[in-house]
């Protein structure tokens, strides 16, 4: 038995890098190191759900089989994910965005919600690539 599960490493690890390098591409193109929150919300370069199901995919793709359901599972829940980024996710964040802009250019009492950001193509590819990154980088140790 073993106590890693390749699988849930190479999730977490997409997971974290893309995380962490978030932070980093908000941080260099802020000019500051402070922007702490990106290291937890949604949004921007790259893509951590993209990063998350290639690598889950590609973890169960090598050590389970291109040919099994569980795989065709994993390409198929990494597509949704992907497109929700892209498409829903993206359009709601745009639309909160609006609404925010119209309330503060109201000068509303409404409190102003967070508008969660999705992703734009770029992000969910280079998230996707990373995510690929990362696994083939697990699966050398397992």
């Amino acid at each position: 038995m073993e106590i890693f599960s390749p699988y849930i490493i190479a999730v977490a690890l997409a997971w974290i890098t893309a995380q962490a390098f978030k932070y980093i591409h908000a941080s260099i193109k802020a000019k500051s190191w402070k922007n702490v929150n990106q290291l937890y919300l949604s949004g921007n370069m790259p893509s951590a759900h993209s990063a998350s199901v290639v690598a889950l995919a590609t973890t169960i793709g090598v050590l389970d089989g291109t040919n099994t359901a569980v795989f065709a599972l994993a390409v198929l829940f990494g597509a949704v994910v992907m497109y929700d980024a892209m498409m829903v996710r993206r359009s709601s964040g745009e639309q909160g965005a609006a609404l925010t802009r119209l309330l503060t250019d109201m000068k509303s009492r409404i409190a102003i919600p967070r508008a969660a950001k999705g992703h734009s193509p770029i992000e969910v590819l280079v998230g996707a690539a990373l995510g690929f990154a990362i696994a083939a980088v697990v699966l050398l140790f397992f």
